[in-house]
């Protein structure tokens, strides 16, 4: 992935892998995809492995938190989005962490989702694929050692914690799909297709309170410069603010317990289908949510379904997603907005929200 002004082959050669992998991501394959796939790639060009099979959930957050990382060029991951979650958070939580993030991390797809892989795939102008077309192709971007930067979202919820997040948080029928599906793990990414159909038959509502700061009003807003590092969706301070090793401050948030600073909008519906925050293109490998997303464009991607849709409505709306098209029926329930922050607050602890596709407790967030 290689967009103008940014650096191509920025590993050097011979080059040092740590790869992180989860056996059981997915339908079970990605030990055996890797094995076949991608490790005659790399030794064709020159990039040793070192393989870390992970063996229990937390691992990898473990190993990339602890682990002295100078005697490796770069962090493959190979598995769903659910492993580089751990990873991102990992190195987030290390107290050099604004110099562990220089370090290229790929993925390579190994789970049922593969979003943020069919995103990149994606932003790479690479016709679309999936299974071992979608691993090959990122295999061979990581073997050109092509770079980019890319956004975190920092999220905080009300009972204090707070996460970095790469694609996405939700809350609402595509979370509940993404949660309820997970027992059909070994279908690949059928699963999401089953879950769809299932979580149709009983189509719930939530209640809650939804807030967003939309790209256009935030106030002195100028067009980013594409090459400013951005951290949090602001350009963050010069290093030497703030306690060493402290992480950027929220700056365009209110406290949780606070109401929202005043120029933001305050959505005048609460009852809700799903609401989702994404900044990639792909929710999954057949899922274009937000087609004009990309890696660093300072954006969160604002969907929120209102209540009231048929079922017949919202089912034509996720087979059009595949194909990006989604936005064009122009259904009145669907609405979406880019932004650079939002807040949601459930009315009562309903339905399960998930970041980057792991389950999070029901209560307000804003990232």
């Amino acid at each position: 992935l290689s967009p103008p002004g940014d650096s191509y082959g920025v590993l050097p050669r011979p080059c040092r892998a740590l790869v992180l992998l989860n056996p059981h991501s997915g339908s079970g394959r990605a030990l055996d995809d890797f094995q076949a796939v991608v490790q005659p790639m790399l030794a064709e060009a020159d990039i040793a492995t070192t393989v870390f099979v992970t063996e229990r959930p937390h691992h990898a957050h473990e190993k990339v938190r602890d682990e002295d990382l100078s005697q490796w060029h770069t962090l493959v991951v190979v598995s769903g989005d659910g492993l580089l979650f751990e990873v991102v958070n990992g190195l987030m939580e290390r107290p050099d962490w604004r110099e562990a993030l220089k370090k290229p991390l790929c993925i390579l797809p190994g789970g049922s989702g593969n979003a943020l892989a069919a995103s990149i795939n994606y932003y790479g102008g690479y016709d679309h694929v999936a299974k071992k077309k979608l691993l090959t192709n990122c295999t061979f971007m990581l073997c050109k050692g092509l770079h980019t930067q890319m956004d975190l979202v920092s999220l905080s919820t009300a009972s204090g914690k707070r996460f970095f997040s790469f694609l996405g948080f939700g809350w609402g029928f595509i979370s509940d799909v993404d949660i309820d599906s997970e027992k059909y793990r070994w279908l690949g990414s059928a699963r999401f297709t089953l879950g769809t159909l299932q979580c149709l038959a009983k189509l719930r509502v939530y209640q809650g309170r939804l807030s967003y700061l939309p790209v256009a009003a935030e106030q002195g807003s100028l067009p980013r410069d594409p090459q400013a590092p951005v951290t949090n969706g602001h350009i963050p301070q010069p290093a030497g603010t703030g306690a060493p090793g402290s992480l950027p401050p929220d700056s365009l948030l209110a406290p949780l317990g606070q109401p929202v600073p005043a120029h933001w909008t305050v959505v005048p519906e609460e009852e809700f289908v799903l609401v989702y925050a994404i900044y990639q293109s792909h929710l999954g490998t057949n899922m274009l949510m937000a087609p004009a997303a990309r890696l660093h464009d300072g954006c969160i991607h604002l969907f929120y379904m209102k209540a009231g849709i048929s079922r017949v409505s919202l089912l034509k709306l996720f087979l059009s997603m595949a194909r990006g098209t989604h936005l064009d029926l122009n259904c009145p329930h669907l609405c979406y907005v880019p932004v650079r922050a939002f807040r949601l607050e459930p009315r009562v602890a309903a339905g399960v929200m998930t970041v980057d596709g792991e389950a999070l407790a029901c209560e307000p967030v804003q990232g």
